[in-house]
C-alpha cells in the first residue's frame, strides 16, 4: 500500500505474530533487519552479541511467523541472507485490551512491549552518550521531554491519533542531508500516590 509519500509494507500483530515476538532477541533481530537491510545469521549475531546458531534458530522462528523472509538474491547454499517482510509493524489499540486480558497471550504481549520499551531506552541512552558527536543543529533538534496532561479516555486516544498523523506528514524516502531519526512517543495514564490526591498542583 502506498503511505507517507512512499510505499510502505505493514503487518498488524496477531495471535501468532505476537507468540513470534515474544522474546527480546527476535525483537532486536527483526529491528536491526528493518533498520540496516538484509544480513546473516552469523552477521546479526556479531551485532547482537549473539551466537550465530541461536540467531538463526530465532530467525527462523520469524520466519514461520511471516515476519523475515530469505533474501534469495544475495548469498549461496552456505550463506543464507536474511531480510525483513515488512517494513512497519502495528500493535492495533483494539485489539491490545483483548491480548493483555487473554490468559493465552497476556505473557506474549507483556514481553513483546517490555522488549519494545528496553530498545527505546537503549536508543535514547546511546544518544545520550553520543550527543557530544552530533553537530550543534542536530543537538538543538533533538528533543528528550515528558508532559503532564489532565485528560480524559477520549482526549488521549484523539491525541494519539493527531501525533501519529503528523508523524505520517514527515514519512518519505530518505533524502541528500538526512539522518535515521527515531520518533518515540509514549502515553499513558499515571496513578498518583494516595498523599498525592488531595494535592492542589
Amino acid at each position: 500500500m502506498t503511505e507517507y509519500g512512499r510505499a510502505v509494507d505493514k503487518v498488524t500483530l496477531d495471535a501468532k505474530r505476537l507468540r513470534a515476538l515474544a522474546h527480546p532477541l527476535r525483537v532486536r533481530l527483526l529491528g536491526a533487519l528493518r533498520l540496516d537491510g538484509p544480513a546473516t545469521a552469523t552477521a546479526l549475531g556479531a551485532r547482537l552479541g549473539e551466537n550465530s546458531a541461536n540467531t538463526s534458530w530465532h530467525l527462523r522462528q520469524l520466519a514461520d511467523a511471516g515476519l523475515v523472509a530469505e533474501d534469495t538474491s544475495r548469498g549461496n547454499r552456505r550463506e543464507r541472507w536474511w531480510q525483513a517482510a515488512q517494513d512497519r509493524t502495528e500493535l492495533d489499540q483494539s485489539s491490545l485490551a483483548d491480548m493483555s486480558d487473554d490468559p493465552d497471550l497476556a505473557g506474549s504481549l507483556s514481553t513483546y512491549l517490555h522488549s519494545i520499551n528496553t530498545i527505546h531506552h537503549d536508543m535514547a541512552s546511546t544518544y545520550l552518550a553520543t550527543m557530544h558527536e552530533w553537530p550543534q543543529e542536530w543537538r538543538e533538534a533533538a528533543e528528550l521531554s515528558d508532559y503532564r496532561l489532565s485528560l480524559s479516555a477520549s482526549e488521549l486516544s484523539e491525541l494519539n491519533r493527531r501525533i501519529e498523523a503528523l508523524v505520517d506528514e514527515y514519512w518519505r524516502e530518505p533524502r541528500a542531508g538526512d539522518v535515521e531519526v527515531s520518533t518515540q512517543w509514549h502515553a499513558f495514564p499515571v496513578r498518583r500516590r494516595p498523599d498525592d490526591e488531595a494535592d492542589p498542583r
